[in-house]
């Protein structure tokens, strides 16, 4: 049986290089930011028939000089073109906004109506949201340091910590290194991915803490670990799968929008999975050592 604390090097390895190449990425190119965070114009338009994305983005690219960032189907008739701010040039003015919506209506026929919306986001507001999005998240993990701790213990709050902060770490490194836009998707997806692995990891706690509970002074709080762990990886793996085999239904049949939601649950679930069984028990062994104390 493949004991989780003794093998905990190779376990810590192979998550360690993703996360290494990523932060790579981050200082080489840096992170993809869509225009959530960098700011931009977005068109939702109606073109009251199914139209080749690329043609759009031909449209647009004749009347900017460059392509836009991305152009998604809402649904079959319904596009969202997104437009990011080009250096200091700022949001599209009035004057390059009329004559994009000028030329589409012209080649495809619309109508005023068929601009659903225009909406800029400044520069000024997708800085503000990075701060929002990392001060949220820097709240959600104190705030499971502190259920930890009181449903547990200190020790066992961190070693939870150092899980979500891996699950997280390596979700950013994927996006890095595949260059995949960081929008507020992502964020919603990294806060439900920190609620949905921090499950799994209590589960496993909660198997130790009764285990610990039956061992006596002698034994090796290494080996109730890792007895812990393998009683619940049943239980750990059946759920994870369940999970994802729904996820990746709408991924596959999904429109962007949700895909771009859906992805990084994927990408969540699994590292949140391995780093619940392979993570989090062996550092709490680690910070508490051997020694079972009762």
């Amino acid at each position: 049986m493949f004991n989780v604390y003794e093998k905990r090097k190779i376990t810590f390895i192979i998550p360690a290089v993703i996360i290494i190449i990523g932060i790579v990425m981050m200082f080489v190119k840096g992170l993809n930011f869509d225009i959530d965070f960098r700011g931009g114009t977005t068109f939702t338009i109606d073109m009251g028939k199914e139209i080749d994305t690329k043609e759009i983005s031909d449209s647009f690219k004749d009347v900017l000089g460059y392509a836009p960032s991305s152009v998604q189907k809402a649904d079959n008739n319904t596009v969202v073109v997104k437009i990011l701010n080009k250096g200091s040039e700022g949001d599209l003015d009035n004057e390059m906004r009329t004559n994009i919506m000028d030329q589409l209506k012209e080649k495809y026929g619309l109508s005023d109506e068929a601009f659903i919306s225009v909406d800029n986001v400044s520069p000024s507001v997708g800085d503000e949201m990075k701060t929002q999005s990392l001060v949220v998240l820097l709240i959600a993990i104190a705030l499971m340091l502190v259920y930890i701790t009181i449903r547990f213990e200190f020790l066992s709050g961190v070693a939870a910590v150092i899980s979500l902060i891996h699950n997280t770490l390596i979700m950013l490194s994927v996006y890095a290194i595949f260059q995949i836009p960081v929008n507020t998707s992502f964020i919603a997806a990294i806060l439900t991915i920190i609620g949905y692995s921090i499950n799994d990891t209590i589960v496993i706690f909660d198997r130790i803490r009764e285990n610990t509970r039956h061992a006596s002074k002698k034994d090796d709080f290494a080996e109730v670990v890792n007895d812990s762990v393998w009683q619940s990886m049943t239980r750990s793996i059946n759920t994870s799968v369940t999970t994802l085999f729904s996820i990746v239904v709408l991924f596959a049949i999904g429109v962007s929008s949700l895909r771009e939601f859906t992805f990084p649950l994927i990408v969540g679930i699994i590292a949140g999975t391995f780093s619940s069984i392979f993570i989090a028990s062996p550092c709490w062994v680690m910070l508490r050592g051997r020694k079972i104390v009762k």
